[in-house]
This record gives C-alpha cells, structure tokens and sequence, in this order.
C-alpha cells in the first residue's frame, strides 16, 4: 500500500554538547532515502530543512541549550501536526532525540483532534527519561521520554496539553539507565525491555504484544528510531554507543513488524552524527531500515558493493 510521506530535515544538535547530528538530515538524503522509498511506490515530499522558532528565555545553568530546544519543539510540533493534517506520513531526519520533544507534541495534538490515542514505541539504549530537574548532565536530549507523558518539570516548553499516557509507550533496547531514571521508570506505567529480555525472549514477542495493544485501541503509531538502539559494531555514528545493542537482523524484524501492522503514523530517525560514522555504513543502515518500516522486504533489499 502506497503512502505519502513527508520528509522533514531536522538538523537539531542543541539536545547535547558533543556537535555534529546537525549534519544528519544530509547524510539521510546523501544515502538515498528519498530514493528508496519512492522505490518502494510512495509519494514522498522533500522540502528545505527547518529552523528552530526565535525563543527567549532566561538563562539556566544547568541545562544546555534550552532557548534552542524549546525553539526546535515548537517548530517540529508544527511540522509534523501539519504532515499528519495534510493525511501524510512525517518522517523527521534529525538531528538528536531532543527532537521527538517536538515530533511527539505535534503527533499528540493530531491524534487528539482525530480522537484517537497515539502510541509510542522507544527504540534506544536509554529511556530519555530524565526531567530538566533530575538530569545531571544538562542535555536534554536524554528528557523527551518524561516531556510526552506529561512529567513535571517542563515549564519553558510548550504545555504539553494532550500526553501519551504511559501505559501506551514501549521501550525496546535499554542498556543505559541511570539511578533516578531507574526509579523514575520502575515506578511508572511505561513498559520496557532491556537487551536482557531480548536476548532471552527474542524481540518479536514483546513488541508484537505492544502492536496488538495499539491495534486493539485503534490507536496511531509513533515510532522514534536512536541509532543506539543499534549495537555500535554495526553502527558506530552515535555519540552515545553502548555495547550490546540489537543486530542488524533483530533491527529489521522490528521495522518489518512494523509495516505489517500498518500502524505507524510518524517515525522519528535521531543520533546519527556523520562526524563518527565510518564511510557512510550508519546513514545507509538507518536508511534502510526506514524502508524495511515502509515495506521493503528482506528479499528486495539490493546488494552493495564498497569496494
């Protein structure tokens, strides 16, 4: 089944102080993305990348670059609810996860408007469940998580009048929890699954469980991929790598799943940092993997030559 899709450059690096996701929306384009998916028979869109909103704030030490941030949230809120307004599928080439701040916000107040329930499935090493009050290191790209499912703490963003509700967010990959997220996470109606669980179990069960859950509520589908959610061997171009993330394979199973569903309204593509990737494998994996998300199969993947 055909789809129109958006594809909306969001070359945001003010989530964190290592630079270089700024360079992400081209590397996405660089590696084909366009291609492949109107390959696949989709309708897709390409504009210029956004720019954050000129915001001004007063100064706060302890978190980096929130007038930047919270300027991003309002300009990728209003891009993606205009995507889903215009019956389109946004696709957000970022840029670090601070985005899905913005990406989320907007998805939320489309569904709302459509009155159905927006869902979330969290593909990252980390939860990105910290508030600008419990990070300790200031960035917030590690607070989206907290900011869609109405935590508090969040009083320079945009008011975040329709949250997920817990219980219809998934995080699959975790490896990297720290204390207050811990038991921030514990305490919560999020569910979650660590590397362990995958190891044990396998990745389709749990999130096959989730998706049924989604269909079931005749719920949208958003979708955030952190490249390390990726095991770094496969794919290096993250400031944030941790050993032990899923395989290539389990990657595409996941994405696959996904189509199969037809459930997913939005998909956010976070972390690539070309600065650290090694001749282009990160950016072309995550660019393949939206086309596993969007059909491609593992039969009609083409084969590349480096050489």
């Amino acid at each position: 089944m055909a789809n129109s899709i958006t594809l909306i450059g969001a070359p945001v690096d003010s989530g964190k102080r290592r630079a270089g996701c700024l360079m992400g929306p081209d590397a996405y384009r660089t590696a084909g993305l366009d291609k492949a998916l109107r390959d696949l028979g989709h309708e897709v869109t390409t504009g210029a990348n956004l720019t954050p909103e000129a915001v001004a704030l007063d100064a706060a030490p302890h978190l980096f670059g929130l007038a930047e941030t919270v300027g991003w949230t309002r300009s990728l809120s209003a891009a993606a609810f205009a995507a889903l307004q215009a019956a389109s599928v946004p696709v957000f080439l970022g840029g670090d996860h601070s985005l899905s701040l913005g990406s989320v916000h907007g998805a939320a107040r489309h569904a709302a408007q459509s009155g159905q329930p927006l869902f979330v499935l969290w593909l990252d090493a980390h939860s990105d469940f910290h508030t600008p009050q419990t990070t300790s290191s200031g960035n917030l790209h590690g607070t989206p998580m907290a900011y869609l499912t109405g935590q508090p703490g969040f009083d320079a963003f945009p008011a975040f009048e329709h949250p997920v509700p817990e219980a219809n967010t998934c995080i699959i990959g975790l490896r990297s929890v720290d204390g207050p997220e811990h038991d921030m996470l514990t305490a919560s109606g999020i569910t979650y699954h660590d590397m362990r669980d995958i190891d044990e179990n396998g990745i389709a069960r749990p999130l096959s469980a989730f998706l049924d859950k989604v269909a079931q509520a005749n719920g949208a589908l958003h979708v955030s991929l952190d490249v390390d959610f990726l095991d770094p061997s496969v794919a290096p171009a993250v400031g944030t790598t941790v050993p032990g993330g899923a395989t290539v394979r389990e990657a595409h199973l996941v994405m696959e799943m996904v189509h199969d569903s037809g459930l997913m309204t939005s998909l956010d593509l976070v972390e690539l940092n070309p600065m650290l990737d090694e001749r282009g494998r990160t950016a072309q994996l995550m660019v393949d993997l939206a086309a596993s998300a969007f059909g491609r199969r593992v039969f009609d993947r083409p084969t590349r030559s480096f050489l």
